[in-house]
């Protein structure tokens, strides 16, 4: 972060208050100036600044608009904006009404402008790092749970869970029923996870159907079985009385021939650092993007466990090789 810079708008080049900048300072991040809205919103599109402060002291009307103008675009509207204000309650409103994510007047002490602008960049931060639709943490917070776990040194499994057939049901149905079954899957994987492993259990949402959890390599069979099952009984759920009964529909393929497409269910794969050394949370996600996709080769729902030892590989082993060295689960 520290090399991201902050940016600072003010038209009319006043310095801003000294709290402030001793603020940006402790931040530690380059700070560039600028005075026009077009080269402000030019910088915002190339690249993520760390924030930017917006200084309404003086031409407000200008810089209120740069604001505003700024927070309408869904591309830069995550990024932190702090205005710097006149004394007074109307300028103050203003402020918010024109999209700030903070509002600090010229006269406040640093004792109090510094935990507001601190708390600011934790929720932008937060904000930034989950995914919109269910809420859970992205892929950053998701790489950063693997290298938590392996500087801890502590036995953990990485489960990648990704739904099957679940293309052929956006296709039949509806995307807003599609992503109401991602969500449920979320709800499911959150719900199980914090239940069995508590403060010990991690749910990250990689992106449309694929999530990856990261539990105790002792819970894997309750979790993944728990999984399963929950969703085996909410899927069916999901489609229409004819296709829930007949336990299938007709979909096209890529090549517009019909064939049969089963009702969705979860392929899960597991990698834990039992049998192997992980330095980096690269290696991890690798191995847990293979596994899933050998369990996607099963039928049905099921978690597959690898259970390989670290050793010299000729090349990446084939579903056959896969099948004698995992340990693959499913719901009774």
């Amino acid at each position: 972060m520290a090399d991201t810079p902050a940016i600072v708008f003010a038209p009319d080049g006043a310095p801003l208050p000294e709290p402030l900048r001793a603020w940006l300072r402790r931040l530690g991040a380059p700070v560039l100036e600028e005075a026009s809205t077009e080269n402000l919103l030019g910088m915002a599109l190339r690249g993520r600044p760390r924030l930017v402060v917006f200084d309404a002291r003086g031409r407000a009307d200008v810089v209120l608009d740069a604001c505003r103008r700024l927070k309408e675009d869904s591309f830069t509207a995550v990024l932190p904006c702090v205005v710097v204000v006149a004394e007074g309650e109307g300028p103050f409103v203003e402020a918010f009404a024109a999209g700030a994510d903070e509002v600090v007047r010229a006269s406040l002490p640093g004792t109090e402008l510094s935990p507001r602008l601190d708390a600011m960049l934790r929720r932008s931060d937060r904000d930034t790092l989950v995914h919109p639709s269910t809420r859970l943490p992205g892929t950053i917070e998701i790489e950063r749970e693997l290298q938590r776990r392996l500087a801890s040194g502590a036995l953990f499994a990485t489960c990648y869970a990704d739904l099957d057939h679940f293309k052929e049901f956006n296709d039949r149905y509806s995307y807003y029923d599609g992503d109401r079954v991602i969500r449920i899957l979320a709800k499911v994987l959150h719900d199980v996870v914090k239940g069995v492993c508590g403060i010990d259990g991690f749910v990250g949402h990689i992106g449309g159907d694929d999530f990856i959890f990261i539990i105790p390599v002792g819970s894997v069979s309750e979790v993944c079985g728990e999984i399963i099952a929950i969703f085996d009984a909410l899927a069916p759920c999901q489609y229409s009385e004819q296709d829930r009964r007949a336990g299938y529909f007709f979909g096209k393929d890529r090549r517009g021939q019909l064939h049969r497409v089963p009702l969705m269910t979860v392929s899960i794969g597991v990698v834990t650092n039992e049998r192997r050394r992980f330095t980096h949370a690269a290696q991890v996600s690798e191995l847990a993007t293979e596994m899933k996709s050998y369990a996607k080769t099963l039928e049905g729902s099921v978690f597959a466990v690898d259970r390989r030892t670290d050793g010299p590989a000729d090349g990446a082993p084939g579903a056959t090789e896969l099948a004698n060295v995992l340990g693959v689960g499913e719901r009774s």
